[in-house]
């Protein structure tokens, strides 16, 4: 397919599943519109998923620090309690002289995930002001590149994996963190799996359009 003005590739859109190229249409709200090959949702239109968006941001960020900041599990083995926290685990692996481990750890289970929610968050607001468009923007193409790294959901499984591997040997009661840790990955799965950044852009397209229009 030859194109004589880039632009029209933001028209454009590719099917996740059989990759199929399509023309985009405008489509009525709550609709979705599927790829004529799999039938697979190439793209949904809901005009409140700014609304929804913000709610589940701010929910998320709000569970997301006290998964951070309260203790995730206790430990009591021969009458010794030990509080596990996610900043103390990520501190015993600089203190015990594993820093590119740590660094890592830091940045994939608090850095990134952080940065990710007060992006949404950033970004909803100013759609639903409906200011903001250059910086829209920018920060959606920052978050399609951060959003492969941020792996909080693993992280909560390799803490069940060795929780399990430690029930015959110790006492354990889980904190306030872990539910808190258990509620934020399903939240960032709902925003970073089922509302596709792809949906993002269009109700951005569509509300700047209306916004420039007047």
């Amino acid at each position: 397919m030859k194109l004589e003005n880039e632009d029209a590739l933001d028209d454009l859109v590719i099917c996740h599943q059989c990759h199929t190229l399509h023309k985009e249409i405008t489509i009525q709200d709550g609709s979705k519109a599927c790829c004529r090959e799999c039938k697979t949702v190439l793209y949904r239109y809901d005009s409140r998923l700014a609304e929804h968006g913000l709610a589940l941001a701010i929910s998320a960020l709000i569970f997301f620090v006290v998964a951070n900041f309260f203790p995730l599990v206790k430990i009591e083995i021969l009458g010794h309690e030990q509080f596990i926290t996610i900043a103390k685990t990520v501190l015993s692996l600089f203190s015990n002289g594993f820093f590119i481990v740590g660094l890592l750890l830091a940045f994939l289970i608090f850095i990134f995930p952080l940065m990710i929610m007060f992006i949404y968050l950033l970004i909803f607001s100013l759609l639903k002001m409906r200011k903001g468009e250059a910086l829209s923007k920018e920060l959606l193409i920052l978050l399609s590149h951060i959003l492969p790294w941020s792996m909080m959901d693993i992280f909560l499984v390799s803490i069940l994996v060795a929780l399990v591997k430690l029930i015959g040997y110790a006492q354990i009661h889980m904190g306030i963190a872990f539910w808190a840790l258990i509620v934020f990955v399903l939240l960032d799965i709902y925003l970073t799996r089922t509302v596709h950044i792809s949906e993002i852009w269009m109700l951005r397209k569509r509300v700047f359009l209306e916004e420039n229009s007047k």
